[in-house]
């Protein structure tokens, strides 16, 4: 690849041939670059070819069944208006001694990344690339005699290329890439970049860190200084402050801008408009950093994302749960979400690979990394507040499924939860913790940390743990405290934990109106144990 005019040359015997033009490069401030060196296992890898995808999990469009006329020129950035991200695949050229080297594909997206090899295309895998379009998210599939779950299934085309390429790249059309894992933690890519041969690649997540990477940008954090744009709703100026994201919000109007497509285009909005607008903020500030250890040594993490969302109860008789998670980054290991919920807080990160369920008791038992989990609750989820910065497209209302876990005997800490929309499964593991944990890491005062805790009741303790006679002396005193309280407001906690707009409050509200008693989320299944779906698409 030409770096000066952009040609795409492809090596004919001794001479260079022409195929057509690339787009320039989105600038994502990606912390790679061409030349940068690392080890991997004890071999070493430069970086000498970068090609940079845009993807859309939306409905398919029909795929290009030829390749482009000599000279066309790849689909600009701007003209992507449909696109739902970008990801990065960057050639990696190992060096296994004199005159034998391998490729090998870096896979860039959301802070996250995977290495992978490709390799022959199983027999017992689709070989053509309109097979491609019958697998769905979720799906389970046999290839290479394993089997996987299918994690993602996107629309891709390749925005740019840059440098040396082990084969000529796909200049012009749409194409179908599928994201495949499995419960040994790989991943898998079935490629429909090329109409008469799919490509199939097996890899594994890693850490920057484990690579030994020398060369890398300035900005190898991966955090802006100087990218700013106008919010298109009320004008205000907006600072994006991760390389990485695709929304965030505005501080003024509390509109919701996609920055997906560039800061240079023109920028989509939404108003979000629920109670709120006026309720409390977040009570783990935007900004602030806290040094946790979530699955790992401890690292210091940012809160740069909060989202408020809600269980869709699938009857009129079913109440409405209410939680709240917190999007965390650092620079080394990417996301993590912190969820705080009426049952208390924990944490958790996307896992890679897939656990295994149990055959013919659809999603009520799961295992990963030898931890049983048991299913605790199924549900629709949907986001009713953001704030801050998120690496999706945060849509409206925007809704998904989910399936919450539970690990058994000494794992009960343990949490696993399942999220599905129509182009992507997520999987995310992790633990409870302790209200005090939370509040130690990030500082908050002792005045501000009773409102942080949360509630359990008292149906949840071990009956074996517990005498019977307790629990029922325990339960007559709730019954009277409530009783007690029939002539006061029976939400004050919700109103001076959340606000008197917030949503908790005002559900609680009408719950109380109507003759119920507790508080919001007691006889529902809500409460969600995972983080966000990641948009797909990135991870080869």
């Amino acid at each position: 690849m030409c770096s000066f005019c952009r040609s795409t040359l492809v090596r004919d015997g001794g001479a260079l041939r022409r195929i057509g033009v690339s787009a320039e490069l989105f600038d994502d401030h990606s912390p790679l670059q061409l030349g940068v060196s690392g080890t991997r296992q004890g071999i070493a890898f430069t970086l000498v070819g970068r090609l940079q995808y845009g993807y859309s999990s939306g409905p398919r469009a029909a795929a290009s069944p030829s390749p482009p006329p000599e000279g066309a020129a790849a689909p600009s950035g701007k003209a992507a208006s449909a696109l739902d991200g970008t990801w990065n695949e960057w050639h990696a050229l190992f060096d296994n001694g004199p005159n034998e080297q391998r490729s090998a594909w870096l896979s860039e997206d959301n802070g996250a990344y995977v290495i992978a090899f490709d390799a022959p295309l199983p027999a017992d895998a689709p070989a053509d690339a309109p097979a491609l379009d019958s697998l769905q998210a979720g799906a389970r599939v046999l290839a290479d005699g394993r089997a996987w779950d299918v994690a993602s299934v996107v629309r891709a085309k390749l925005i740019a290329a840059q440098g040396e390429l082990p084969s000529p790249p796909r200049l012009q059309g749409e194409f179908t890439v599928i994201d495949l894992r499995n419960n040994a933690g790989e991943v898998a890519t079935l490629d429909g970049s090329n109409p008469q041969q799919v490509g199939w690649s097996v890899g594994r997540s890693v850490l920057l860190s484990e690579l030994k990477l020398q060369g890398l940008k300035d900005n190898a954090d991966k955090t802006l200084t100087a990218r700013g744009v106008e919010c298109p709703s009320c004008g205000a100026a907006l600072e994006v402050k991760l390389a990485s994201t695709q929304s965030l919000s505005c501080h003024q109007c509390n509109a919701v801008v996609d920055v997906s497509q560039g800061v240079g285009t023109d920028l989509a909005h939404y108003q979000q408009n629920n109670a709120g607008v006026s309720g409390a903020e977040p009570q783990l500030p935007l900004g602030s950093t806290g040094t946790l250890a979530l699955g790992g040594p401890p690292l210091p993490w940012q809160v740069v994302g909060y989202q408020e969302r809600c269980d869709v109860p699938a009857t009129a008789e079913d109440e409405t749960s209410f939680w709240r998670e917190y999007l965390l980054y650092n620079s080394i290991a990417g996301f993590s979400f912190l969820v705080d919920s009426e049952e208390g807080w924990s944490w958790v990160r996307p896992i890679t690979g897939a656990p295994s369920l149990r055959q013919g008791q659809a999603l009520s038992q799961a295992t990963w990394q030898g931890v049983t989990y048991r299913q605790r609750y199924e549900y629709v989820a949907k986001v009713t507040w953001v704030q801050g910065e998120f690496y999706w497209r945060v849509q409206r209302d925007e809704q998904a499924r989910v399936t919450d876990y539970q690990g058994t005997g000494n794992k009960a800490q343990a949490r696993l939860s399942r999220e599905q929309t129509a182009g992507e499964v997520t999987w995310s593991a992790g633990e409870t913790m302790a209200t005090a944990t939370v509040a130690d890491a990030f500082g908050i005062a002792p005045a501000a940390r009773a409102a942080m805790q949360r509630d359990v009741s008292p149906t949840s303790f071990k009956a074996a743990g517990v005498p019977k006679v307790l629990l029922i002396v325990i339960l007559l005193i709730v019954v009277i405290a409530v009783l007690s309280q029939c002539g006061s407001d029976r939400c004050s906690d919700q109103r001076s934990t959340f606000g008197e707009a917030s949503a908790e409050y005002q559900q609680c509200r009408r719950n109380s109106g109507s003759g119920y008693i507790g508080g919001p989320g007691v006889n529902s299944g809500g409460g969600s144990f995972g983080g966000w779906s990641s948009g797909g698409g990135g991870h080869k």
